[in-house]
């Protein structure tokens, strides 16, 4: 797969206007999502990378524009990691099994449902953790806990919102290892993220985002200079380092390089 996404599509956007209380946060969006896609949204903050995601979920209404997708659609979100109540009374197994999908929604969870999340923990590496309280784990290990509740759904697309946003760098590579697996075994990726060097610099498709599409495709192909100027709002050096393409800070009296992971 090159992540690119040349297979069969499963989610449309043509002419979209998408917004809240009336105010556009995102015009004229065009974007296609097909099953062999692993695509990265870049942009600065309040750019409507979020946003985007709202609507290829189905969680926002366009206020203009088209959005197509099969009714069946198997699909699940990972939310930011910020954006969780960490005290909530739960372990890591009830967590991961509030994820069961509707028509199982019983008061008690199945032998097979509690099987499959015990199976889904240890393809994870944190099937040790099941009892413990979620408020316990590691960032890495929270991550992985709602990558598990993504799973259990068998989605064929997985939204993720900032999946390495506070996390280390070691934490950073086992998440994109994590994804890519997935993404060989036929599960389409689309995540956003900050992370220029450390993130979005290894993946296969690029989306810059900064109220409208600025550019969309490879790493080679909208990690230059003008691109993310238009996108960020501040002129960027790109270089080349090891094969791979590395944003570097201009400033007026130094250049600082990012964090390259």
């Amino acid at each position: 797969m090159t992540g690119i996404g040349v297979g069969p599509e499963l989610i449309s956007l043509d002419g979209v206007v998408a917004g809240y209380t009336h105010h556009p946060v995102l015009t004229d969006v065009t974007f296609h999502v097909h099953e062999d896609q692993f695509t990265g949204i870049v942009g600065p903050s309040g750019a409507g990378k979020t946003t985007l995601l709202r609507l290829l979920l189905g969680t926002l209404a366009p206020m203009a524009g088209t959005i197509t997708k099969d009714p069946a659609l198997r699909m699940a979100y990972v939310p930011q990691l910020e954006t969780v109540s960490w005290n909530f009374p739960v372990t890591v197994r009830e967590c991961v099994l509030m994820s069961r999908r509707a028509r199982n929604q019983l008061p008690w969870a199945s032998r097979a449902e509690k099987a499959s999340v015990g199976d889904v923990l240890e393809r994870l590496g944190i099937g040790d953790l099941a009892d413990r309280h979620i408020r316990e784990l590691s960032g890495g290990q929270q991550q992985r806990m709602f990558l598990a509740r993504a799973l259990l759904r068998q989605p064929q697309i997985m939204l993720l919102d900032e999946p390495t946003s506070g996390v280390d760098v070691s934490t950073r590579h086992d998440v994109l290892h994590l994804l890519a697996d997935l993404h060989e075994e036929g599960v389409a990726i689309v995540l956003t993220t900050h992370d220029l060097n450390g993130m979005a610099a290894h993946l296969p498709h690029l989306v810059c985002v900064n109220e409208r599409i600025v550019a969309s495709g490879s790493p080679a192909d909208v990690m230059t200079p003008d691109v993310l100027e238009q996108t960020f709002g501040a002129r960027m050096e790109v270089v080349e380092h090891l094969g791979m393409r590395i944003v570097v800070d201009e400033g007026p009296h130094r250049s600082a390089m990012r964090e390259t992971g």
